[in-house]
């Protein structure tokens, strides 16, 4: 077991990849803390998971204290922290038509800010234990999409910070901050996006090859697999780095036109 012992939080892991990277940590053998806003869904989690594997927590991660209530429950329920994902993400359509301030506020805060306290809850017990940051962010981070302003921003900053942080926090205190960058996945929240921009429930089995030369998207088990080796001691002294999990060269490459367009002509 490549995670045995370890004591995980990952936000935003009651649906889609935050979900498929905490059953993947237990199945590795680690324990879990669960965290995101479905009561509902983290109760059902933790029934499969078993309560002596995993704990919940439902809270917003931006108000105040929240990161805080988190780790300690971790500490508390488990007594220690080796690793902390930052999954949790406001997936939020707008352009710089559509983006006022209070929204592009409420993204940062949720993508950047709400991570970075957490890093800051966890400092002390991740240093106690040599542990690790993972950040889950985006392809989007390098410029994204035209109607992903505030998100692809938000994403970018948390690659800074990833290489900022996976820099210090190596030497200073001997806690390794890796970020992954998924390309498009096939998770709840995303067909349920698709389903508001008027697309028909079916619109993943009509994907073109430009977009999915595999015939498909990402699956979030895929990105789930991929998680294990940043937590595990396998990445060994790799801190401060990016990798972007997509089907095709992202950088560089010549974008088609917008997908959402091409799916409505299927």
């Amino acid at each position: 077991m490549r995670l045995k012992d370890k004591v995980i939080i990952v936000t935003g892991s009651t649906m889609g990849i935050g979900k498929a990277i905490a059953r993947r940590c237990v199945t590795e053998g680690a324990k879990v803390v669960i965290n995101g806003l479905e009561e509902e869904l983290g109760h059902a989690l933790i029934k499969e998971l078993g309560s002596d594997k995993s704990a919940l927590h439902i809270e917003d991660l931006t108000k105040d204290g929240a990161p805080g209530r988190l780790v300690n429950l971790a500490v508390e329920r488990f007594g220690k922290l080796h690793a902390i994902v930052n999954n949790a993400a406001a997936v939020i359509s707008s352009n710089i038509q559509t983006t006022d301030l209070p929204l592009f506020r409420k993204v940062l805060e949720v993508n950047t800010l709400a991570p970075f306290a957490l890093i800051r809850e966890g400092l002390p017990h991740l240093t106690k234990t040599g542990g690790c940051v993972l950040n889950i962010g985006s392809v989007n981070a390098w410029s994204g999409e035209p109607n992903l302003l505030a998100y692809s921003v938000s994403k970018g900053a948390l690659m800074t910070m990833t290489r900022n942080l996976g820099d210090t926090l190596h030497r200073e205190n001997g806690i390794r901050v890796n970020q992954i960058n998924p390309g498009w996945v096939l998770t709840e929240k995303e067909i349920e996006r698709k389903r508001e921009h008027g697309l028909p429930d079916d619109w993943f089995t009509k994907i073109p090859d430009e977009f999915a030369p595999a015939g498909r998207i990402l699956h979030p088990e895929e990105i789930a697999a991929a998680a294990v080796y940043w937590l595990s001691d396998e990445s060994g002294p790799v801190s401060g780095q990016t990798v972007e999990l997509e089907q095709h060269p992202f950088i560089g490459r010549n974008p088609p036109k917008d997908i959402d367009t091409i799916l409505r002509k299927k």
